[in-house]
């Protein structure tokens, strides 16, 4: 990658105190531009790594390189002294007495920063870690905490020269002494065709990004083999996968990082022995070339699908291979995607047989029980690990809650995704019921989320908004420390409530489009600069054609209802002509174009693959969000169809009636209701459980949901859903007590496949207050359309009805089911 690169860390505000200055000038700050560092002489791997990333990522961002000496300076010289606590007598100079003790009571990982002054000396920068891992958190908190500009060259119109010294200003104040609250934080990042980024890179990009996650306190990184749920080779490779794992495992183990491995079980059949013995010879071939080797972990399901007691016996067998190379290494596994068979004999083998060579479980996406229930079932002897979706936005473990369908079309599963107050939600629900975590990851695009998990994962308490302020200070420069902390909390507000009525999005876009326009071109190359103008361009571009073609079809909707006075076949024709319009009347094209420009400059920079056809993306939904750009965001396709059906009704009386069907769509008659359950603005009677800061999995709550096929009504791409054995639920009060009504539905969503299980999630089942059942479950309809059930009077004979859908109960994988578009309730 060419552009600078990394991640800074972020240290909570309540165990790292700063003054409140100006960052503008230098009072209440110290200047170290002409320090010199002095270094433990340890050489643990941690404090070496500690070393070189201060003296490089300053010499980046300021074109100093600062020297380095064994021996405490004269005085009169600023001194930055970095060393374990134990060792402080070697390189603390008069200070060493102060630091032994060790900071947070010597918990492992800690680190001590202070500055200090004595008599007339020259300050000195202090810091002590516990422990080699400690020393280098303690130099990733000071890198975050610099200010740092850069050594340039201005010239005048006149043609003046002017040398600009760089800087290195460090708060007078800047004091720390903390240890992490988890012992795991980690983020996965696979080399694999399927991310949207990391397929691309070479030896040294992954040492810069693995740099830059330590440097936010991040320990530990996951991989994967070379045979997953993926292609066999990428077009980005720049090494075959099995060469390229021993160099990432060694870069780890440069840091001193945990290196894991996810390790999906993919054979079809692990009850037959010799499949046994062909996967134990593919692991021990891949497991033996690592250098490093802390974990290995077996995800149940997603992908693979092997019953647990055939999958627990081959993994106690792949832990005696994996021994043979790495005699500490630790085998974990998950229980994804079992159904409800598959758990009761996974919790009778964990109870009962309690492995001694399983060390952990690993709580992830498609796990159809909630992690404080998994906390209670399985033995304390075996620690949980997170293992949270920060990458997806839609049909995944947290997607973004009430998603405005035009963003789902368009920048689909894995746009880039700020979503720093989401991610603090999720994070601190769960905290106390694991050890730590290890994200889920398809690439770069979730870049502020690992920032989000890594700074939380040091200290669940801090505070958001000012780790976000460090993550901009570190990686785009201290004049934007606070614009563009606020422009990524803005990002993440575009998508809150309905797009068309959100006027945030643009003003999200003239506060990038300002700092835009004041950077710096090395600033412009900075991918993580890069990424927020490419969606704030993208959401306001997005907001521009969903007012335009709204507007189309409302006026097109206008015509069709003059049908009565113009005849069919006139309305059907003006309503045609002006839906075509959508396909000439394009809205901000400055915009578009702005949008490809930053997609080929983040290739350049980070090997972003937006598109397909341009960059050789895997796949539009993983991350090439640039093809769905221009995805009509209006009903014409739908409206289309139907007037070619309409045409070929023989006579205009029907025809008419086929148009008045159209135009009063919603519409349930007197005393009926019409709710669009995607649509968070048109589902009134949907029963939400709990707010969504108590529920961001959705197992309480139903989800909004999206999948769309071409030719469907927009109200059937958004949908209601539900997860596992949890209902759709729609509550009606203030019914008519004599009157009798059916109800009209429209399953939409995934697409039935006829002969596959009732175990599928394909199948739904509708009841009226929780005993009348209005249908039993059943294959859900297809090609979509309305299906229509009666109500028995006696069940709204109160005035009050509950419908609630159900989809198979125990079912695994995803858990999805239901996926209601629609609902009419009407009065007969």
């Amino acid at each position: 990658m060419k552009s600078s690169r990394g991640i800074g860390s972020i240290i909570p505000i309540a165990i790292l105190m700063l003054t409140t200055v100006s960052v503008s000038g230098e009072d209440g700050y110290i200047d170290l531009a002409k320090a010199v560092v002095v270094a433990s002489p340890g050489s643990a791997k941690a404090e070496t790594a500690a070393l070189e990333t201060l003296l490089e990522e300053i010499d980046k961002r300021t074109a100093i390189r600062l020297p380095v000496q064994k021996k405490w300076p004269e005085n009169g010289t600023t001194v930055i002294a970095v060393g374990t606590a134990s060792s402080a007598s070697r390189w603390a100079g008069r200070y060493a007495d102060s630091l032994r003790e060790g900071a947070a009571g010597g918990a492992a990982e800690g680190y001590r920063i202070s500055i200090e002054t004595t008599g007339r000396s020259a300050p000195a920068v202090l810091v002590a870690g516990n422990d080699p891992r400690g020393v280098l958190y303690g130099v990733g908190a000071l890198l975050r905490q610099l200010r740092m500009y850069r050594h340039t060259i201005a010239v005048s119109h006149a043609g003046a020269i002017t040398d600009i010294p760089g800087r290195i200003l460090v708060p007078a104040t800047l004091a720390a002494n903390t240890a992490p609250k988890f012992a795991l934080r980690g983020h996965q990042m696979g080399y694999r065709p399927k991310v949207n980024s990391y397929d691309g890179w070479d030896e040294s990009d992954w040492e810069q990004y693995i740099r830059d996650l330590a440097i936010f306190g991040c320990n530990a990184i996951e991989n994967m083999p070379p045979r997953s749920d993926d292609g066999a080779g990428s077009p980005h490779f720049p090494r075959p996968q099995i060469e390229m794992l021993p160099l990432i495992s060694s870069i780890s183990d440069k840091y001193d990082m945990d290196f894991w491995m996810w390790y999906p079980a993919m054979d079809k059949d692990y009850s037959d022995p010799a499949t046994v013995e062909r996967a134990l010879k593919e692991w021990g071939d891949v497991l033996k070339t690592l250098p490093r080797l802390d974990t290995v972990f077996v995800p149940g399901g997603d992908p693979g699908h092997t019953q647990p007691k055939y999958l627990m016996a081959l993994l106690e067998k792949q832990t005696e291979v994996m021994h043979r190379y790495h005699p500490d290494a630790e085998m974990w596994m998950s229980p994804q995607g079992f159904s409800g068979e598959w758990w009761d004999e996974y919790f009778q083998i964990m109870r009962e047989e309690q492995p001694d060579w399983l060390s952990g479980i690993v709580y992830g996406p498609q796990i159809g029980q909630t992690l404080p229930f998994l906390r209670t079932i399985i033995p304390d002897k075996y620690p949980l690990r997170r293992y949270p979706d920060i990458t997806h936005s839609l049909s995944a473990q947290y997607p973004v809650p009430d998603w405005d369908l035009a963003y789902a079309l368009t920048e689909s599963r894995e746009i880039i995704n700020p979503r720093p107050t989401d991610q603090a939600i999720i994070f601190r629900l769960l905290d106390e019921y694991s050890i730590g975590f290890l994200t889920y990851s398809e690439g770069i695009n979730d870049d502020v989320n690992k920032a989000v998990w890594s700074w939380l994962g040091w200290d669940p308490e801090a505070d958001v908004l000012e780790g976000l302020r460090q993550f901009s200070r570190y990686f785009i420069g201290p004049d934007y420390t606070d614009n563009f902390a606020q422009g990524l909390l803005s990002l993440e507000e575009n998508w809150r409530g309905p797009l068309l009525t959100n006027s945030g999005v643009y003003r999200t876009l003239q506060q990038f489009q300002e700092m835009e326009n004041n950077a710096t071109p090395h600033t412009l190359r900075n991918w993580r600069f890069q990424q927020a103008l490419y969606r704030a361009y993208y959401d306001a571009y997005v907001r521009a054609r969903l007012i335009s073609e709204t507007s189309v079809e409302d006026r097109a909707m206008d015509a069709l209802r003059r049908v009565s006075d113009l005849g069919s076949h006139h309305v059907l024709d003006l309503a045609e002509t002006m839906l075509k319009q959508s396909d000439v009347d394009r809205p901000a094209q400055e915009w578009r174009r702005r949008i490809y420009q930053l997609a080929e400059a983040l290739f350049q920079s980070s090997h972003t693959q937006l598109d397909v056809d341009l960059y050789q993306a895997i796949a539009v939904r993983r991350g090439a969000n640039l093809a769905e750009i221009d995805v009509p965001l209006n009903n014409r396709s739908w409206l289309q169809e139907q007037f070619s059906e309409i045409r070929n009704i023989a006579n205009e009386k029907d025809r008419q009636k086929a148009i008045n069907a159209l135009v009063t769509w919603t519409n349930p008659g007197p005393g009926g209701y019409y709710d669009d359950l995607g649509d968070h603005t048109a589902q009134p009677h949907l029963v939400r459980n709990v707010p969504y800061s108590e529920d961001p999995a959705f197992f309480q709550n139903s989800q909004i949901n999206f999948a769309c096929r071409p030719g469907w009504r927009l109200s059937w791409c958004r949908f209601a859903d539900n997860l596992y054995d949890t209902s759709v639920d729609l509550e009606y009060k203030g019914l008519d007590p004599n009157a009798s009504y059916k109800v009209r539905i429209v399953y939409s969503g995934n697409v039935p496949v006829p002969g596959r299980s009732v175990r599928s999630g394909h199948y739904v089942r509708l009841v009226a207050d929780g005993a009348t059942e209005l249908h039993p479950l059943m294959l859900k309809p297809y090609p979509v359309r309305p299906v229509e059930f009666s109500i028995p009077e006696e069940v709204t004979s109160d005035g009050v009805l509950r419908l609630s859908c159900f989809s198979t109960e125990g079912r695994g994988g995803a858990g999805r089911g239901c996926q209601i578009g629609e609902v009419w309730l009407i009065r007969e």
